[in-house]
């Protein structure tokens, strides 16, 4: 039922503006557009509930590589909405560039115009991470690992990553004194927005095994469930937001839309390190990136698990620096 509500609502965004009713293939009884049959063969992809890691687990049986593994499925809605507008851009690139408005013309030279499509983006210019990350959607909705491989995509540099790195336009946004006890909680357990946002109080307990305060997230991203441990010394600042309110209540009514998560999981991801290493980070450049051989593998994959990664490599480029 979830899935199906989701379905129709990224439907709905993609025709009320964009879509017409000719593409939708409704009018006069005409084949669908081929946006339409996009969305639905995104539709079909969509495995929400269903474990990643068994088809991983699958896949290294077989003796396959498993780094960066993808078992082409969708696992979370925030993946499918990323993607969804990935594939309608360059849809839309296909029709206005050459003339395509049908889906089987599309998919029998998909190589050549994903080629020319990514191409083209880096000469205007979009980050490493962006072309990264449209290859991978295109590569989804082909069904094709290898698609556009022959496209040299320019390589992804730590000192080229900005995000809650420097000051930003927001940032003037927000009164940190306002919401000072919001971003203790946040700097003492590291979730995500959705994760803060759908909080409640019971969620916040004192696990039994080892009688340390952790913070429960029930649908993390892909719809993961994990314990995050709450840093030490700084058990007071969670349970003040806890303390004398009913269990089912959320513990934040509102999150301000300027409020900067990223910086803040940052901050945990570091601090909860130094806590299990016992020591410091290693010092580090600016345009280097830190390596596994650096780090206490043990502690970094403890705190890849408490963000709900379980990647080492992510930690390392975007947390630990």
């Amino acid at each position: 039922m979830q899935l199906r509500k989701f379905s129709e609502h990224v439907r709905r965004s993609c025709h009320a503006e964009e879509v017409s009713k000719e593409e939708r293939g409704t009018a006069i009884g005409k084949r669908k557009g081929m946006l339409y049959e996009a969305l639905e063969r995104l539709d079909a992809l969509m495995a929400i509930g269903e474990k990643r890691r068994e088809a991983k687990a699958q896949a290294a049986a077989r003796g396959e590589a498993t780094f960066a593994f993808s078992d082409q499925r969708i696992h979370s809605y925030q993946s499918r909405t990323t993607y969804q507008d990935v594939v309608m851009r360059f849809l839309r690139w296909c029709r206005a560039s050459f003339g395509l408005n049908r889906l089987t013309d599309i998919d029998l030279c998909a190589e050549e115009l994903t080629c020319a499509y990514l191409e083209e983006r880096m000469r205007q210019g979009y980050s490493p991470w962006t072309l990264a990350t449209e290859r991978s959607a295109l590569r989804l909705f082909f069904q094709e690992r290898t698609l556009a491989e022959s496209v040299s995509l320019p390589k992804r540099h730590s000192s080229q990553i900005t995000r809650s790195r420097l000051p930003a336009q927001r940032d003037g946004h927000l009164q940190p004194a306002h919401w000072q006890p919001l971003i203790s909680f946040c700097q003492a357990c590291g979730l995500r927005r959705e994760e803060l946002r759908d909080l409640r109080v019971h969620d916040v307990c004192v696990r039994r095994s080892d009688e340390r305060l952790v913070v429960r997230v029930v649908h993390g991203k892909g719809g993961k469930w994990r314990e995050v441990p709450v840093l030490d010394g700084q058990e007071e600042v969670v349970l003040a937001q806890v303390r004398h309110r009913p269990p089912d209540e959320h513990v934040f009514a509102h999150l301000p839309v300027h409020l900067d998560i990223q910086a803040y999981r940052r901050s945990y991801a570091k601090c909860l390190y130094e806590q299990l290493a016992g020591g410091p980070l290693p010092p580090l450049s600016s345009d280097r990136r830190l390596q596994a051989s650096e780090v206490d593998q043990q502690a970094a994959f403890q705190v890849s698990a408490a963000l709900g990664h379980a990647r080492l490599d992510v930690v390392l480029l975007y947390y630990l620096r």
